[in-house]
């Protein structure tokens, strides 16, 4: 769920029709599956003009665009405004802008998700890797320190017999590796001038000690375990450039440091921050969010926190359900922040979730207002039929049905056994439900059996009233059975 994240000319006859914009490719329903031939390797981009997302990746897709044409790559980026050409979008399952798919082969069938940053080294580091060996050979200290100098992380396999079976396990580990370059020597000097005296593997990165050492057995799974304990910094700061990083790695469960990065203590948390960081790699990531930043304001309003409240730590993983964790200290000490990961990974935590307080008038309109607090008593009450929208203040989709919901409670106001409520959920967190878009519509039925049965029928005063009326039949799906396409998703949140 928190899911998340290219461009050059048609060098045919048809350039005008393809609609060239630079080194990107403007893509249609008329042209789409000519350019996959022409082009057997392309990276298409599916956006809506009004993204701001979309609008930030532009300059960087374009330069990856450029950067390819400049080396004499055959590999083309491509974009297919969502908007306007709904047929495609549909084809491929957009659900959120951007989405981006590489078709290779000049296959349509089954495009492989595009899974790295939206830097223009991240786009073409990509490309690379889907298009060209998997381990790149280097014949000198050149070729090597260039790979280095070239890439934000790289590793190196350092073999003196390319059919051992340490070089084929690394081989393999490569293959299954998209986001960073791996290659390969056996020459002397490259061996002396890293100073790697035996067979060895070595990752190069431009943050943190530089370089890590592999040592154990050398094994596809463990060489897999170590690329990823090391190839992020130790504490990696939120910004719109790194959450795909962020979101799109594997480690699912993040520590959060909420702080300023003008208070004058910033140095010190940081340092506390990073020291317990380190023994946590590859289990925990470690992040950074400058709680002054505007753009950021919606993640702390997601774990319940203002400005004023920061410095905080906070820790949530990232699975099939998100699950957030408090610490009982307020204390950023390297000291206090390993207790509370010792405790998390030991499973003795607690979910932290939020609520607000009961309001004095919460019944006291058509819909009822719910809270974390008063949740349970309300939806579960085994006598009454309950239809509850979780929003968000901040959706657009919620604010477009606020007059229908207004009018359907205001419908059945008078009812002995028909409630119509709302929660804010980025405020009010309860156990039973797991909110992942907005507006999530549920309804609660009379009885004892605590069912839940989400509303999937039309949006419309109509529709609710036909779905009530039919006990949650018609409009009706079994709990968690389908995704709302329409629905501002969670996932977006740090967007």
């Amino acid at each position: 769920m928190l899911k998340f994240l290219l461009i050059c000319t048609l060098a045919v006859a048809s350039r005008a029709e393809v609609g060239e914009e630079e080194d990107v490719l403007v893509l249609k329903k008329s042209n789409f599956e000519e350019a996959l031939k022409a082009h057997p390797n392309i990276l298409v981009e599916f956006y809506a003009p009004w993204c701001g997302h979309c609008k930030a990746l532009a300059p960087e897709f374009a330069k990856a665009a450029g950067l390819l044409k400049a080396e004499g790559s055959e590999v083309r980026l491509g974009k297919v405004d969502a908007t306007e050409e709904t047929e495609l979008a549909q084809e491929y399952g957009v659900r959120g802008y951007p989405t981006i798919k590489f078709f290779k082969g000049g296959e349509k069938e089954s495009p492989k998700e595009y899974s790295a940053g939206r830097q223009a080294d991240d786009i073409v580091a990509w490309l690379k890797k889907r298009t060209g060996p998997a381990v790149a050979t280097l014949a000198g200290v050149t070729e090597a320190e260039s790979l280095i100098a070239d890439n934000e992380v790289a590793v190196i396999g350092f073999f003196k017999d390319a059919d051992s079976e340490g070089a084929k396990a690394f081989e393999k580990a490569a293959e299954t590796t998209d986001d960073v370059p791996f290659a390969m020597t056996a020459d002397d000097a490259v061996f002396a001038k890293f100073e790697v005296s035996k067979d060895s593997v070595v990752l190069f990165k431009k943050f943190d000690e530089g370089r890590n050492t592999f040592d154990g057995e050398l094994t596809k799974e463990n060489l897999l375990a170590f690329v990823k304990a090391n190839q992020l910094p130790l504490v990696i700061e939120f910004t719109e450039q790194t959450a795909p990083k962020i979101f799109g790695g594997e480690i699912k469960s993040h520590i959060l440091m909420f702080l300023p990065k003008t208070a004058k203590d910033f140095q010190d948390k940081m340092d506390q921050f990073k020291k317990a960081a380190e023994g946590f790699k590859g289990r925990i990531l470690f992040i950074f969010i400058d709680s002054d930043v505007d753009d950021n304001q919606r993640i702390l309003e997601f774990f319940g926190l203002k400005k004023e409240e920061c410095p905080a730590i906070r820790l949530i993983t990232l699975e099939d359900e998100m699950t957030k964790y408090r610490p009982e200290s307020d204390a950023i000490t390297a000291e206090s922040i390993i207790s509370f990961c010792e405790l998390f990974i030991e499973g003795k935590l607690k979910p932290h979730l939020m609520s607000q307080d009961i309001p004095e008038d919460w019944d006291k309109n058509p819909v009822r207002v719910l809270v974390g607090k008063n949740f349970e008593e309300v939806v579960f009450d085994s006598s009454k039929n309950v239809f509850v929208e979780f929003y968000a203040p901040w959706c657009g989709h919620c604010k477009q049905l606020t007059p229908i919901w207004e009018k359907l409670a205001e419908k059945y106001k008078d009812s002995a056994d028909i409630i119509v409520a709302k929660m804010d959920s980025t405020a009010n967190e309860i156990e039973a439900v797991k909110v992942h878009s907005f507006p999530t519509l549920k309804f609660f039925p009379a009885g004892e059996e605590r069912k839940v049965i989400d509303y999937n029928g039309e949006r419309t005063l109509e529709g609710f009233t036909k779905f009530l009326e039919s006990g949650g039949k018609e409009g009706g799906a079994p709990a968690e059975d389908e995704d709302d396409l329409d629905a501002e998703k969670l996932e977006h949140i740090h967007m």
